[in-house]
């Protein structure tokens, strides 16, 4: 039971990030991570900037996927 709820956790996780590198993606909207916000915790800017690469790896793959399937088209 704890680990389904883990998982679940981690998929929500992975799912937000890869929610905001497509915010990013597609407005160049970033979070603002300033250095001086980050004094207290030196080691939080890495793991924000590791949380938000995996995003940008989902998306990538997603895109990779879907791209290779017959049930999506690119419409411009």
């Amino acid at each position: 039971m704890v680990l389904g709820r883990v998982a679940h956790y981690a998929f929500d996780a992975v799912l937000l990030s890869a929610f905001l590198a497509g915010v990013r993606r597609s407005t160049g909207l970033t979070p603002s991570v300033k250095s001086e916000n980050f004094t207290e915790t030196p080691g939080l800017k890495k793991w924000i900037d590791n949380y938000l690469w995996v995003g940008e790896w989902t998306m990538d793959q997603s895109v990779a996927v879907f791209g290779s399937s017959g049930y999506f088209e690119r419409k411009r």
